[in-house]
């Protein structure tokens, strides 16, 4: 579904990343993980294009992402991303957030919108806000609406930058249940994240990365069994002891 090929991208002369390299496969759960500035987001966005890259290729789907000809917003639109911040126009009800895109990009029409938004927002456990604005609600019911925004889009693969770490502690467990039972249903994803217990309880494989690399690319038990690098197994001592 996803092929990352020696990728690599500068900032000017900073390399944030160097020579990525990795594949997921449909319906698999790929968590990205390791120390703040390792590259993780960079790459994620790299997948869909939020963020250019100078070497190498990512195709999404049979698609190459870094090719001139291809329709970026018509290859984001099938691939959801939900960000560390919510990023729900503060304007518009629940309704109207999860109505938005599939009318203005898929073309569907406004009551037909609707109700596949207000059917994820049921999904999501929120239905009883749906005529809400975004400031009524907290953190936590914020990310599972824009879970079910991006849901809405029918996606092929779902991208998590970070979901949580803008969350109230108690907040998180709603969010990751979500994320866990879309695992369960079989979506493929990739997600950056520190939460750990997510990784171990649904993850397939885990990548972690550091200065811009991957630094092992392991199924979930090897990675937290016996992490073959030093790297990994100190930024796992320090977190996993807490």
């Amino acid at each position: 579904m996803i092929s990352i090929k020696n990728v690599s991208k500068w900032y000017g002369d900073f390399q944030v990343l160097t020579d990525c390299t990795t594949e997921v496969s449909k319906g698999e759960v790929v968590v990205v993980c390791g120390p703040s500035g390792s590259g993780k987001s960079t790459l994620i966005k790299c997948v869909n294009g939020l963020e250019p890259f100078q070497s190498g290729d990512i195709i999404v789907d049979g698609i190459s992402v870094g090719s001139p000809k291809t329709d970026l917003p018509k290859l984001r639109s099938r691939v959801g991303m939900v960000f560390q911040h919510f990023e729900l126009f503060p304007h518009l009800s629940i309704t109207d957030n999860l109505a938005l895109a599939q009318i203005k990009v898929l073309g569907r029409k406004e009551d037909e919108a609707k109700k596949k938004g207000l059917a994820l927002l049921d999904r999501v456990g929120l239905s009883a806000h749906a005529a809400k604005f975004p400031g009524q609600l907290s953190g936590g019911q914020q990310q599972r609406v824009a879970i079910a925004r991006a849901l809405a889009m029918d996606p092929i693969a779902m991208l998590f930058d970070e979901p949580t770490s803008a969350l109230d502690p108690e907040m998180i467990n709603e969010v990751l249940d979500v994320m866990v039972q879309l695992a369960h249903e079989g979506m493929t994803m990739m997600c950056v994240t520190h939460e750990m217990g997510f990784a171990r309880k649904v993850a397939n494989r885990v990548i972690f990365m550091d200065k811009g690399a991957i630094v092992e690319d392991a199924n979930k038990d090897e990675f937290f069994g016996s992490p073959r690098s030093e790297r990994a197994q100190a930024f796992l001592s320090k977190i996993l002891q807490h």
